[in-house]
């Protein structure tokens, strides 16, 4: 290489990468691995659900009824409806929860979480309704159980 500036496109890359490229004109992509701890599997589940804070600005009574798109052993995206535009952000600052039951079609009682706001997509503003992903926080032994028999399943043919 001779004159001129050092030309290089680095995606996303990991400090090893960039010193490899040192003096050379190339484009170096860095492909992170998923980032799931589960398998996700798609699903259509009643869910009925609340919206929990200790924060006193977000009271909410209301029970909400859902549905699923796919459930894993680590959370559900549930589609339903948000109480207030404005708490989006408290929502995804964690300082609102969702307490769900989930009605799996073993006929058993609802599986019953605590869960937290990982991200929220596709709002619809007349009506709220939006996608949201929840994180498990807190189930019992049993309840977890019964999700991942239920995610084994839905696999089997």
């Amino acid at each position: 290489m001779t004159g001129g500036p050092l030309r290089v496109r680095i995606l996303r890359s990991s400090e090893p990468c960039r010193r490899a490229a040192e003096g050379r004109e190339v484009e170096l992509r860095y492909y992170e691995p998923e980032r799931r701890e589960f398998v996700r599997v798609k699903s259509d589940l009643k869910v009925h659900y609340k919206y929990l804070s200790h924060d006193g600005g977000f009271d909410h009574d209301e029970v909400y009824e859902g549905v699923t798109q796919n459930v894993s052993a680590g959370g559900i995206l549930l589609v339903g409806e948000i109480p207030d535009l404005d708490w989006i952000p408290a929502m995804l600052m964690e300082r609102v929860f969702l307490g769900v039951n989930v009605h799996l079609p073993d006929a058993g009682e609802p599986v019953k979480a605590l869960t937290r706001i990982a991200w929220i997509e596709a709002v619809d503003p007349e009506s709220r309704k939006c996608a949201i992903g929840l994180k498990f926080k807190e189930m019992t032994k049993e309840h977890q159980d019964r999700v991942f028999k239920y995610i084994i399943h839905s696999q089997m043919p």
